[in-house]
């Protein structure tokens, strides 16, 4: 076999790699949470708990294509979720009466909060530097959390792919049980 065609050695950052997928809010409690949904109703972490795991998900903006997809994803995908034993919540920047009309538009089935300050987002550690077309900007970068009914974090999805994703949470519940 000439060199050129034996197998590559595993390079020594893969190690690394697997480091670096561990989120430090993985196993630990889950920061507080007090929003409003969309209809102005407070909602807590420990209320959300009380009832099951939770899949928490941050996302950029109301109405935009890939946060879009990833709500109508969730809201196609609500009764395996919840035979999963979860329920899914979104949390944005956006006011109430945006997510009112994300949520008639798209017929979602889940509660929309509002973080308009992004006390939630930073507690997370999901409100960071961004930067598109050259321009860096504070935002929320598109996360989620699977959170059980202690209120620990249990799995975290960093930096979201919206293709997929959901297959990816059910995975993470299927594996807490």
């Amino acid at each position: 076999m000439p060199k050129s065609a034996k197998p590559s050695k595993p390079s020594k950052a893969a190690p690394k790699k697997a480091a670096a997928e561990h989120h430090p809010l993985e196993g630990k409690k889950a920061p507080s949470l007090d929003l409003s949904d969309a209809n102005g109703n407070k909602v807590t972490l420990k209320e959300l708990t009380a009832r099951g795991n939770v899949v928490l998900y941050f996302y950029p903006k109301d109405m935009t294509p890939g946060c879009t997809t990833e709500a109508c994803s969730f809201r196609d995908n609500f009764d395996t979720i919840k035979k999963a034993g979860a329920q899914v919540v979104g949390v944005s920047a956006d006011s109430a009466a945006s997510h009112q009309k994300f949520i008639g538009k798209y017929d979602l089935n889940f509660p929309l909060l509002a973080d308009p300050d992004n006390k939630v987002t930073k507690a997370y550690g999901v409100y960071q530097k961004k930067s598109l077309y050259g321009r860096e900007f504070m935002g929320i970068v598109r996360s989620t959390f699977i959170i059980d009914r202690e209120g620990t974090v249990r799995k975290v999805l960093p930096k979201v792919k919206v293709t997929g994703h959901t297959e990816e949470v059910l995975e993470a519940l299927k594996a807490i049980g």
